[in-house]
C-alpha cells in the first residue's frame, strides 16, 4: 500500500511539470502576444483526488504541504515593482538624452552652420514636444512625462541659442528675463493643452517666479525695487495657490509663495530698520503694509492652517510697517517700545471680519512681537541679577556709589537699555490684566483658549514684574540704599504672591513667585554684603520673611483637606535657618574675633534648630530644620582648624549637641554614635595640645572599665553587637595608640601595640566578634606597615626602574586570571565577617 501511495504521488507530480512545461513554451513562442495565464497552484491533477501521506504530514521536497496553497508561477515581478523598474528606466533614458542635447548645444554648435543648427534644434524640439501627444493616446504615460522633460530642457537650450546666434550683444539678465517669461507662459499653455502630464504646469510655475526679479536686475534697481518685484510675484503665486485645482500646481505654487513673499518682506523690513528717519521708513513700510494685505486677502480664503499662518504673517508686516516709521524717530533704546505697542494694538483687529483663522494669526503675530520685545529686554536683567556676586569679593568694603556700581554694571551703555524696565513691565501688567479678566478677554475676543493658557499668563505676568521692577533701580541709576530697600520689598511681595496663590488655588503663579523670590532673596543677601549695617538689616529680614512664610503655609495645610506638598514649608523654614548662619558668623567679625574663635558662636544655630526639632517632634518639617542647623556644625569645625584648642572646644560642643539630641528616642541611634565619635574626637585632640606622649595613660583607664561593662551586656544580653559593647573601648585607646606610634621614633610602643592588636585580632577570630576581628586586624595592619616602610623603601631604591611595573603587571594579571575565585572569597569573607556579631 506504501507503494501504491508514492506511486501516485510521482504520476501526480509529473503532470505538474508537464503543465508548466506547456505553458512556458506557450510564453517563449507568442512574441509580442499577451502571455498565457500561468497554470493554477501545484496540486493533483483535475478529477483525482488528493493522496494523504503515510503517518504525519511532511513537507514534500517537491510541493507544498497538504492542506496548504501552493504558490503560483506567474511573472516573478509585480505590478507595481514592474512600473518602478520602468519609471527607472525612463528617467535614466531622459537623463542621458540631457545630457547629450547639453553636450551638442555646447561643444558641437560651432561645427555647424546657422542653418543646420536651427534645423537640428527645431526638429528635435518639435519631436519631443508632439510625441507625448501620441504616448498619451497609446497609455504610455510614463514615456510621455520623460519626452516632455526633455522637451522642457530642450526649449531651454533653444533659448541660449536664439541668445548666442540671433541677439549676442543683448542684456543677459533682460534677455534672460524675457526667455523666462515666454518659456513659463509656453509651458502653461503646453499643460493646459496636454492635461495629462504633470511637469509642465509645475514648472511653468517654478518659471514664472524668475521674470520680474531679473527684469529689476537688469534695470539697476534698488533694494526696494526689488522687493516690489518680489511681493508681486508671490501675489501671483498666492493667486494661482488658490484658484488652481491641480495638487502638484498648488505645492508649488505655495513653496514659491513662502520664498518669494518671504524675502520682499526681509528686504523690505532691513529697508525699514536702516532708514534714517522717518521719511525714509515710508517706502518700505508702504511694501510692509502692501504685503501685510495681500497675505490677510490670502488668509481670509485659505484653509484653517494656511489662514492662521497668513494672519501671522500680516500682523508681523503690519506691525514692522507701522512700526518702522515710528521708531525711525525715537531716542536709541525706546523703538523696542514702539514695536511693542504697535503689537499690541495688533489685538484689535481680531473684532474686525476677517475670518477666524485670521484672527487667530494675529494673535500670534501678536505674541512673537510681545516675545521678541521681552528677549530684547532680558540682557540687562540678567546682568543686575547676576552683578550681586561680585559683593563676594569685596565683603564690608563699603557703600557704593550707586546701584548700577553696587552690580558691577557701571560701564554698561545703560542709554541704550534704559527703556527694558518699562517694556518688561508693560507687558507684565497686560498680562496680569489677561489673567484677572480671562473669560471676559476670550468672550470679547471671540476665539478658543485652552484653561492653561491664563496659568500661563499669570505666571509670565509675575516673572516679568520680577524681572521689571530688579531691574528698574540701575536702569534709574538709584542710589545702594535704595536699590536694596527695592529688593528687599519686592522679596517680600512676591512671597506674599506665593502665598495667596497657593490658598485660591493658582499653583503655577504660586511656583513662579516663589522661585522669583528665592532669586531675589539671594541677590538681596549678595548686595547687602557691601557693608556691616546692610548684613544684618538683610538677612534679619530675610529670616523673619521665610520664618512667616513657613507658618503661613503650616497655617493653610492645618485648616485645608489636602495640606499640599511638604517639601514647600520644609524648603521655607531651612531657609530661615541658612539665613540665620550669615548673621550668627558675622558677629565674631563685629566683634574682632579671628575666624577660629568665632566659629564657637555659629553653634548656636543647630541648638535652636535642635530645641526647634524636640518642640516640633514628628511633625515632617522638623528633620529638614536640624539637617539644616547640623550643617553649621562641619562648618565650624573648619572654621577652628587653625586653633587645636578652639578645634577641641568646637568638637566638644558638637557633642553635647549630639547627645542632647540623642535624649529622644526617634533620634537615639544616630544622634548616640555621632556623640560618641564627637567626645573620643575632642579628647584626642586635647590629649595632643597638652604635649600629652603617652596617651595610654589617659586611654587605658577609660578602655578597662568600658570593656567590663561591654561584657557584663553582653552576658545579659547575648544579641547584642560587639560594636556596642567593645567598639568604642577599643578604639579608644588603639587609635590614638597609633597615632603615636607613627610618630615614635622608638620600637618599643610600635612592638606593644602590634601584640596587643594581634591577641585582639585572635580573640575576635576565636570567639567570633567582629569589633574586635576589624579593630585588631586594621591596627596591627598599620602598624606593621608603618613599620616595614623604610625596608620596603630601600629595596626598592635599590632595584632596576621596571621592576616595580613589572610586578604590578604580573599582579594584575594573576588576579585576572583568578579573578572569578577572588572574587568567591571576597564574597565568602564578606558573609564569614557578617556572621559575626
Amino acid at each position: 500500500m506504501l507503494l501504491d501511495r508514492e506511486l501516485a504521488r510521482l504520476d501526480a507530480r509529473r503532470s505538474q511539470l508537464l503543465t508548466r512545461r506547456t505553458w512556458l513554451l506557450s510564453v517563449l513562442g507568442t512574441a509580442g502576444a499577451a502571455p498565457a495565464p500561468a497554470p493554477g497552484p501545484w496540486g493533483p491533477p483535475r478529477g483525482r483526488a488528493p493522496v494523504a501521506p503515510w503517518g504525519p504530514a511532511p513537507v514534500a521536497p517537491w510541493g507544498p504541504a497538504p492542506g496548504q496553497p501552493a504558490p503560483a508561477f506567474g511573472p516573478p515581478a509585480s505590478a507595481p515593482r514592474a512600473h518602478s523598474a520602468q519609471n527607472v528606466l525612463l528617467v535614466l533614458g531622459g537623463l542621458l538624452l540631457t545630457v547629450a542635447a547639453l553636450a551638442f548645444t555646447l561643444v558641437s554648435w560651432g561645427d555647424m552652420g546657422i542653418g543646420g543648427r536651427s534645423a537640428v534644434l527645431t526638429a528635435v524640439t518639435a519631436g519631443a514636444l508632439v510625441a507625448p501627444a501620441a504616448l498619451l493616446r497609446r497609455g504610455l504615460s510614463s514615456t510621455a512625462e520623460a519626452l516632455a522633460g526633455l522637451a522642457s530642457v530642450l526649449m531651454v537650450l533653444d533659448a541660449y541659442a536664439v541668445y548666442e546666434v540671433a541677439v549676442p550683444e543683448a542684456d543677459g539678465a533682460g534677455y534672460a528675463a524675457t526667455a523666462s517669461a515666454v518659456l513659463a507662459v509656453l509651458w502653461a499653455a503646453y499643460g493646459l493643452l496636454l492635461d495629462r502630464l504633470r511637469l509642465p504646469l509645475p514648472l511653468a510655475v517654478c518659471t514664472a517666479q524668475l521674470p520680474l526679479v531679473l527684469w529689476a536686475w537688469a534695470e539697476g534697481a534698488g533694494p526696494l525695487w526689488f522687493a516690489g518685484a518680489l511681493l508681486v510675484t508671490a501675489a501671483l503665486d498666492g493667486a494661482l495657490a488658490l484658484r488652481l485645482g491641480r495638487a502638484s500646481v498648488r505645492i508649488t505654487a505655495c513653496v514659491g509663495l513662502c520664498v518669494t513673499g518671504g524675502a520682499g518682506l526681509l528686504v523690505a523690513l532691513v529697508e525699514s530698520l536702516t532708514a534714517g528717519g522717518p521719511a525714509g521708513a515710508v517706502a518700505p513700510g508702504a511694501l510692509l503694509l502692501a504685503g501685510a494685505g495681500l497675505a490677510l486677502a490670502g488668509a481670509r480664503t485659505a484653509p484653517e492652517p494656511f489662514g492662521a499662518a497668513g494672519g501671522t504673517v500680516a500682523g508681523l508686516a503690519a506691525v514692522a510697517a507701522v512700526g518702522g516709521v515710528a521708531a525711525a524717530g525715537v531716542p536709541d533704546g525706546w523703538p523696542v517700545l514702539v514695536y511693542l505697542l504697535c503689537g499690541g494694538a495688533l489685538l484689535a483687529g481680531v473684532r474686525a471680519p476677517l475670518g477666524r483663522a485670521a484672527a487667530r494669526g494675529l494673535v500670534r503675530a501678536s505674541g512673537v512681537v510681545t516675545a521678541g520685545a521681552v528677549l530684547v529686554s532680558l540682557p540687562p536683567v540678567t546682568v543686575v541679577a547676576a552683578g550681586p556676586v561680585t559683593r563676594l569679593g569685596g565683603v564690608w568694603s563699603g557703600v557704593p556709589d550707586s546701584a548700577r556700581e553696587a552690580v558691577g554694571a557701571g560701564e554698561l551703555p545703560w542709554r541704550e537699555m534704559v527703556a527694558a524696565p518699562v517694556v518688561l513691565l508693560l507687558v507684565a501688567v497686560a498680562l496680569g490684566a489677561a489673567y484677572r479678566w480671562w473669560e471676559d478677554l476670550v468672550r470679547w475676543a471671540g476665539l478658543g483658549a485652552r484653561p492653561a493658557w491664563r496659568g500661563a499668563a499669570g505666571s509670565a505676568a509675575v516673572a516679568l514684574a520680577w524681572a521689571g521692577l530688579t531691574v528698574l533701580p540701575a536702569a534709574l541709576d538709584l542710589s545702594f540704599a535704595a536699590a536694596l530697600a527695592g529688593q528687599l520689598v519686592l522679596v517680600v511681595a512676591a512671597f506674599a504672591v506665593a502665598v495667596g496663590g497657593l490658598r485660591v488655588g493658582a499653583s503655577g503663579v504660586a511656583l513662579t513667585a516663589g522661585v522669583t523670590g528665592s532669586a531675589g532673596a539671594v541677590g538681596a543677601g549678595l548686595l547687602s554684603l557691601a557693608t556691616e549695617a546692610a548684613t544684618y538689616t538683610a538677612f534679619g529680614l530675610l529670616v523673619v520673611v521665610f520664618t512667616a512664610v513657613a507658618v503661613a503655609l503650616e497655617a493653610r495645610a492645618a485648616g485645608a483637606r489636602t495640606p499640599g506638598p511638604v517639601a514647600v514649608r520644609a524648603a521655607s523654614a531651612c531657609a530661615a535657618v541658612g539665613c540665620a548662619l550669615v548673621p550668627t558668623a558675622a558677629l565674631g567679625a563685629s566683634l574682632g574675633l579671628a575666624v577660629h574663635e568665632t566659629a564657637p558662636l555659629l553653634l548656636a544655630v543647630p541648638a535652636v534648630t535642635a530645641l526647634l526639632g524636640a518642640r516640633l517632634k514628628g511633625h515632617p518639617v522638623a528633620l529638614p530644620v536640624e539637617v539644616t542647623g547640623a550643617a553649621a556644625g562641619p562648618v565650624a569645625v573648619a572654621m577652628a582648624l587653625g586653633d587645636a584648642r578652639f578645634l577641641a572646644l568646637v568638637l566638644a560642643l558638637c557633642g553635647v549637641l549630639a547627645s542632647g539630641t540623642a535624649l529622644r528616642p526617634e533620634r537615639r541611634p544616630l544622634a548616640g554614635y555621632l556623640a560618641t565619635g564627637l567626645f573620643v574626637l575632642a579628647a584626642w585632640v586635647r590629649l595632643s595640645v597638652s604635649g600629652v606622649s603617652a596617651p595610654e595613660a589617659y586611654t587605658l583607664p577609660v578602655t578597662v572599665p568600658a570593656l567590663v561593662i561591654g561584657v557584663l551586656r553582653r552576658r545579659r544580653d547575648a544579641s547584642a553587637s560587639s560594636w556596642t559593647a567593645y567598639g568604642a573601648g577599643l578604639a579608644v585607646t588603639l587609635v590614638p595608640s597609633l597615632f603615636a606610634a607613627w610618630t615614635d621614633p622608638h620600637w618599643l610602643r610600635p612592638l606593644l601595640l602590634g601584640a596587643a592588636a594581634l591577641v585582639i585580632t585572635l580573640l575576635g577570630a576565636r570567639l567570633r566578634l567582629q569589633a574586635l576581628l576589624v579593630l585588631g586586624g586594621a591596627v596591627l595592619a598599620l602598624d606593621a606597615l608603618h613599620e616595614l616602610a623604610p625596608y620596603v623603601v630601600q629595596v626598592a631604591g635599590a632595584l632596576p626602574r621596571w621592576v616595580a611595573p613589572a610586578l604590578a603587571g604580573v599582579l594584575l594579571l594573576a588576579v585576572g586570571a583568578t579573578y572569578e575565585k577572588r572574587l568567591r572569597d571576597a564574597r565568602r569573607l564578606k558573609e564569614a565577617l557578617g556572621r559575626m556579631r
